[in-house]
């Protein structure tokens, strides 16, 4: 046998199973919502965790190692969930409950609206697997999860970036009265945001992080970090491309978009981990129509309003146009 034959195979580093996006590389922060929820409880005996059977996938299992007493676990019946949660924020507690995306909303969707959210009560629903961050098809990639949570009256949605955005999100979405939806990226989660210059997260308002001429792209979550990479890629094309973070999706920071819209003659991309039906986007788009603003073009970098494949993230990004790539390879189209 030959020594070509006997050599092991390289060790595949990306699958259908990996919730991470960092790529090789890349700057990451371990647990950041598990972390940041463990910190916050300590002067918070109010504050209480529950999951559907998912405490390890969505870092929910640090806050069950550091306060057993508070943490419940619900089993895979994530209306029980949100029913539980619903209740004990009737006694005065704020729940935290985390489950997989898809599985917080498409199953328990009846339950946050009747339960939660008509009564308005202090619940907030971290959940995992936003978007496109997961391989494993369409009963697992939650790509629609943004406009079936918009449509709920009275509930505050939150799209984080990267782990800085999770952790500071924490502690003020536990401080905001009423009902959360923020969408949860676990694991080895992205450092990006800790580079700009004077970044915090606020509830309720969207940040510009860079300037540029040419084109204004407005993203949330994941997407804000691959418009920032799109960017650089495209200062070497002589493009300027400013980039804005909304990450809160409800109530969207309209104010803000609007001002960096209007009176700037440049491209206008919406760039978001979420079907291009019902998400940010349209969001975005219906501010700015409202508001008697028009940019000189408006593009939608989304994913398809389609069951999307299974396979691994980077081939599964390329493919639907939200890889750094992809991104920028759009915006050049939309230019031409």
């Amino acid at each position: 046998m030959s020594s070509a034959n006997t050599q092991q195979k390289p060790r595949l580093t990306t699958s259908a199973m990996i919730a991470s996006i960092a790529s090789e590389g890349q700057r990451v922060r371990a647990a950041p919502f598990g972390k940041a929820l463990v910190e916050y409880a300590e002067s918070r005996p109010d504050v209480v965790g529950l999951t559907a059977d998912l405490a390890k996938y969505t870092d929910l299992h640090l806050f069950a190692q550091a306060y057993p007493e508070r943490f419940h676990q619900m089993g895979m019946a994530e209306q029980l969930l949100m029913g539980a949660a619903g209740g004990m924020a009737k006694e005065g507690l704020v729940p935290f409950a985390t489950t997989y995306a898809v599985f917080g909303t498409r199953r328990a969707y009846d339950f946050i609206h009747q339960v939660i959210a008509e009564e308005n009560l202090n619940v907030k629903i971290c959940c995992a697997l936003p978007g496109l961050t997961t391989g494993y098809g369409p009963s697992h990639q939650a790509t629609e999860d943004l406009a079936m949570m918009r449509g709920i009256p009275g509930l505050t949605i939150v799209d984080p970036c990267d782990a800085l955005d999770i952790e500071q999100a924490v502690p003020q979405i536990a401080e905001h009265q009423g009902p959360v939806y923020m969408r949860l990226l676990r694991g080895q989660v992205p450092l990006v945001l800790d580079e700009i210059e004077g970044y915090r997260f606020e509830l309720g308002r969207a940040k510009m992080l860079r300037e540029g001429s040419d084109v204004l792209i407005i993203a949330s979550g994941i997407m804000t970090m691959r418009a920032l990479e799109a960017a650089e890629d495209l200062a070497r094309d002589n493009i300027g491309v400013a980039v804005m973070h909304s990450p809160t999706i409800k109530p969207l920071d309209e104010a803000s978009l609007v001002e960096a819209v209007r009176y700037k003659h440049r491209l206008v991309v919406v760039a978001e981990n979420h079907s291009v039906i019902g998400g940010l986007g349209e969001a975005v788009a219906s501010a700015l129509l409202r508001h008697r603003v028009q940019p000189a073009g408006f593009q939608l970098a989304g994913l398809p309003d389609a069951f999307l494949d299974a396979g691994a993230l980077p081939t599964l990004h390329d493919r639907y146009g939200i890889s750094r790539e992809a991104l920028a390879g759009r915006i050049k189209r939309w230019l031409a």
